[in-house]
């Protein structure tokens, strides 16, 4: 697969593989208290501080082949390392934090009392989320799987050490324009991609902030309304 290709998978992969632990841990620091908040806050934030390269390499230490966990996915025929799935496990991981980061302020700005008042009314939680929280919350969820996405198509250090940088399997866009720089021709390649790079990652940003700013419009008009 070409590199532009295989980064567009990547990003949608970790995108729809991260969706559903990044709802729930933004959704329970959002509208939980708890101890032990702060502890799984930073266990969260983690790989948004550490070099991406410790990441890959503590990534490495749990799905690698000798692990157990590893062993377990290789005879399921899902391994983990210098695969398609390593790549989208490391981007995943990477851009986990800013996934929950974006999801967690979506929650935040919904107004409890319209779930207050829905489980009042005898609708249970789960109802109640689907069909309250979940709607409110819409455009600030799609700006975060924007988000997500647009750090995926860009994760390097985590990608290499996981997933390797194997032509046409794991070469993401980003490791391509990294091989490119020791080739005496690959300036001008390399100068394509990073073209691409920037077409995709400022795309991505402008739907950010076009979502941002309609969730910022829905919260405006909420306001409105309660006024």
């Amino acid at each position: 697969m070409s590199p532009v290709a295989l980064s567009l998978l990547v990003g949608a992969g970790a995108t729809a593989l991260g969706l559903g632990p990044a709802a729930v841990c933004a959704w329970v620091l959002a509208r939980r208290q708890f101890r032990g908040k702060s502890l799984l806050s930073a266990v969260v934030m983690a790989p948004l501080v550490l070099p991406p390269v410790v990441t890959g390499l503590l990534l490495l230490r749990v799905f690698g082949r000798a692990t157990p966990v590893g062993s377990a996915m290789a005879a399921l025929g899902l391994p983990v390392p210098f695969s398609p799935l390593g790549a989208v496990l490391a981007a995943a991981v990477v851009g986990f934090p800013l996934f929950v980061m974006t999801l967690r302020s979506a929650f935040e700005a919904v107004d409890p009392r319209y779930e207050e008042l829905s489980l009042s009314l005898g609708v249970p939680p789960r109802e109640t989320f689907r069909r309250i929280t979940l709607p409110l919350a819409l455009p600030g969820l799609a700006a975060g799987l924007v988000l997500a996405f647009a750090r995926g198509l860009g994760e390097f250090g985590a990608t290499v050490v996981l997933a390797g940088n194997i032509e046409g399997r794991t070469r993401t866009l980003a490791l391509a324009v990294y091989a490119l720089l020791d080739s005496p021709t690959g300036e001008a390649p390399a100068r394509q991609l990073v073209l691409a790079s920037l077409a995709l990652s400022f795309g991505a940003l402008a739907a950010f902030e076009a979502l941002n700013r309609w969730h910022r419009r829905r919260l405006g008009q909420e306001d409105d309304v309660r006024r």
